[in-house]
């Protein structure tokens, strides 16, 4: 006799998962001067946040496709099991290097954990409550906006960093015991194939292809990897052709609107992780404020996401899915020309409003196109449709951090080069908090004005990339699934 599933439990069990996820980055974020402060390693603390994003990068599609082929329930437990291991190996480590491996291993875990659970949503429930509990779930990453930094400067002040890992275990432990008592799938059971040969070369182009973005690229070995990438990534692509059970299967892409979402969030997830990390890079540099006010500037993003996904989710069943991503497009692209427009005079209020424009569009944007991945496939590509949709996101904010940072940094240096008593100074001194007795003034205020024409040229052109997605998002047809309700 099968047992039916709880959705309850289930559903609770996945917005605390998506909700560990989702706080991973901004509570380590806060918890990094301390952490380098104790384990040494300056030089190494941008691995922390790279090894994370890179295994997360790599496992998102791979935990989608097996959880086609074994069952979401085992691939959640196992994925959420080496994510818990990963954290409590962090909170041990004795150097940077294993604080590295580690998080690298913490990743592995979370890959699960922001496919899976998605996947599990468009499992249970039908089509409109589907929408309506995907707001509710895309609101956790506002909620984790707001609390990790607050709980992360608590535990290290107070307690020790090495809690904002262990934190993890007891709602880990929790959202597995949930989940694996209360879901309860149905699903053929046969030998499976595994694409062994579509993991390997996957893994391979992608480690290559986020390596050559943080080197030089008059660096022999660059280009050498950068060989190695291509090379990788055409032989998946022949090998995904003929694969029986291919690792992404390709005929994902003939579905035009589960290709017009993955590009489009490709785009915004490009533009969303360059604003979070670049405005308190502002608020910092060109202002001067400390960490607080940076978290004060960013809280609309996280009042207005949550708020926005929510209302997209109730009115996906009612109105064209075109009309709500073009809506969301155009106004992240108020938020983006705000920001592009801004200057050293600017106010921080207005500099809150632009953020709340953006947390809007995000809002309205994410929660419609993931939705529509989860609907225009059945349950056999579910997971690996969800997945790729993930790693498409991870992916745009991977290659966007890399691509606007540069061009930023290279703004500001070519600016700093132009001022006769500036020419010598990194742009790095400014968040020295030392700076004052090695900087003068006309130094600091050359800084200052070489962050804001670096940050106005990268806001700009985040504006033409947003312009871009407006595009994409006036060819996405109505959903199979929304038209048949």
């Amino acid at each position: 006799m099968n047992r039916k599933t709880n959705t309850r439990n289930v559903t609770v069990a996945i917005f605390i998962a998506t909700f560990l996820s989702a706080i991973e980055g901004t509570i380590v974020g806060t918890s990094m001067p301390k952490m380098v402060g104790d384990l040494g390693g300056i030089e190494m603390m941008s691995w922390v946040v790279s090894a994370y994003l890179m295994t997360l990068l790599i496992t998102t599609p791979i935990y989608g496709k097996l959880a086609d082929l074994f069952g979401r329930k085992m691939m959640f437990n196992i994925g959420i099991t080496i994510f818990l291991i990963g954290s409590i190996l962090c909170g041990l480590a004795e150097n940077m290097l294993q604080l590295i491996i580690f998080r690298a291993l913490q990743g592995m875990g979370a890959g699960a954990l922001s496919s899976i659970t998605f996947t599990i949503i468009g499992d249970i429930y039908p089509f409109e409550q589907r929408a309506k509990v995907q707001g509710w779930l895309s609101s956790v990453w506002g909620i984790a906006g707001i609390v990790g930094p607050l709980v992360g400067g608590i535990l290290v002040d107070y307690v020790s960093w090495r809690w904002v890992f262990y934190l993890n275990i007891p709602f880990g432990v929790v959202s597995m015991f949930l989940l694996s008592s209360s879901l309860h799938e149905i699903f053929e059971k046969k030998k499976r194939y595994i694409d062994y040969g579509g993991i390997i070369t996957f893994t391979i182009a992608i480690i290559s292809l986020l390596y050559i973005l943080n080197r030089p690229w008059e660096s022999m070995f660059t280009l050498l990897t950068l060989s190695v990438s291509i090379i990788c990534f055409i032989l998946f692509i022949i090998i995904e052709r003929k694969s029986p059970e291919p690792l992404i299967p390709l005929r994902l892409f003939s579905i035009r609107p589960i290709t017009v979402a993955n590009l489009a969030i490709f785009l915004l997830g490009s533009v969303f992780i360059v604003i979070s990390f670049h405005i308190p890079l502002w608020i910092q540099g060109v202002y001067g404020g400390g960490a607080t006010e940076s978290g004060l500037v960013m809280i609309p993003i996280s009042i207005t996401w949550p708020l926005c996904s929510i209302i997209a989710g109730r009115l996906i069943s009612k109105i064209s899915i075109r009309f709500i991503t073009l809506l969301g497009s155009i106004i992240i692209f108020i938020g983006c020309i705000g920001l592009s427009s801004a200057s050293i005079e600017t106010p921080i209020w207005l500099f809150m409003i632009y953020t709340a424009f953006i947390g809007a569009g995000m809002g309205f944007s994410t929660t419609t196109y993931t939705v529509v991945v989860q609907s225009e496939v059945d349950w056999r590509l579910r997971g690996i449709s969800v997945a790729s949709f993930r790693f498409m996101q991870s992916l745009g904010q991977t290659i966007g951090i890399a691509v606007f940072t540069a061009i930023s940094m290279t703004q500001a240096a070519k600016y700093l080069s132009k001022q006769q008593d500036s020419s010598h100074i990194d742009v790095s001194q400014i968040f020295n908090n030392n700076h004052d007795t090695s900087l003068s003034n006309s130094n600091i205020q050359s800084i200052k004005e070489a962050i804001a024409i670096g940050l106005h040229k990268e806001f700009l052109i985040l504006s033409v990339v947003v312009i871009i997605t407006c595009f994409v998002a006036t060819q996405m047809t109505q959903s199979k699934s929304s038209l048949e309700k």
